[in-house]
């Protein structure tokens, strides 16, 4: 039984030290290429940047533990949605010092679903991001408690074309790669844990989606500036799986605000998304 008295308490602070070098295998993992050298290359002439769903890494450690605390088993997990706002560009390299706060546990009757919240600052006390995913853990709702608030709903606009459409390719390793940056759930890269989870196999990491988005946003919408890039989120809504090819769609709801949506060739894989960027 999931413990619900653990509702509002917080974990942390936790330390997340890192160099340039973990950035650009973040990119790496996320579909740079070797010839975007702001994303993949320290001496680039207009310097290395970081990518602002980077802002995902340091968060990982603490959701293991809060999960942990909760009695989850982690072969229920599935990653529902994931948020983030930045509150500035993020440096190449430091110390992160990350707070997670269990912020609700809501009963779906098939699963429960658990809310993260978590917030970075450096090390001067400066704050730099916040995050929140929304984790549904398979068989572990039924309890009878509360279903929780409705989540708002973001939809594009109706019988209008996408403002912007850009194709990502990703690699047959992109899983293999990208668990090198903290997330090394088996699931994403044992075929046997794969198909213990109901896959056919192994799936690409929702947050290596959520990365390859937020890197189009950041080159399309803000001019690769990341101080330009204030909040990204949305919902996975169905799997990815290594080698799929990667939509990224964009419909401009006002001057900085916009509807996102990822699909492969097999329909929608991340929905009901928005990106707020500081408009020029």
């Amino acid at each position: 039984m999931i413990q619900l008295d653990m509702v509002g308490k917080t974990l942390g602070p936790y330390e997340y030290n890192y160099t340039w070098k973990d950035v650009i295998l973040y990119h790496l993992g996320i579909g740079a290429k070797a010839n975007q050298l702001k994303y993949v290359y320290e001496n680039a002439k207009e310097g290395l940047v970081v990518c602002p769903s980077f802002a995902v890494i340091p968060a990982f450690k603490p959701f293991v533990d809060a999960l942990k605390l909760l009695k989850v088993d982690l072969k229920t997990v599935l990653h529902g949605e994931e948020w983030v706002n930045l509150y500035g560009s993020l440096p190449t390299s430091g110390k992160l010092l990350t707070n997670v706060t269990i912020s609700g546990i809501y009963d779906k009757r098939k699963a429960a679903l658990i809310v993260l919240k978590t917030e970075t600052s450096n090390e001067s006390g400066i704050k730099l991001f916040d995050t929140e995913a929304v984790l549904y853990c398979r068989g572990l709702g039924g309890w009878g408690g509360d279903p929780g608030p409705k989540r708002k709903v973001y939809r594009p606009p109706e019988n209008m074309e996408p403002d912007f459409s850009v194709e990502e390719q990703t690699a047959d390793n992109q899983a293999a790669l990208y668990r090198l940056s903290g997330d090394v759930n088996p699931l994403h890269i044992d075929p046997e844990a794969a198909k213990a989870a109901g896959f056919e196999r192994p799936i690409l990491h929702g947050l290596c989606t959520f990365g390859f988005a937020a890197r189009v946003l950041l080159d399309e919408l803000c001019k690769g500036d990341p101080a330009k890039f204030v909040s990204f989120g949305g919902r996975f809504s169905d799997v990815v799986f290594p080698g799929d090819r990667l939509n990224i769609l964009g419909w401009k709801i006002d001057k900085d605000t916009f509807h996102v949506e990822v699909r492969t060739p097999r329909g929608p894989v991340f929905t009901n998304s928005r990106i707020q960027i500081k408009a020029s």
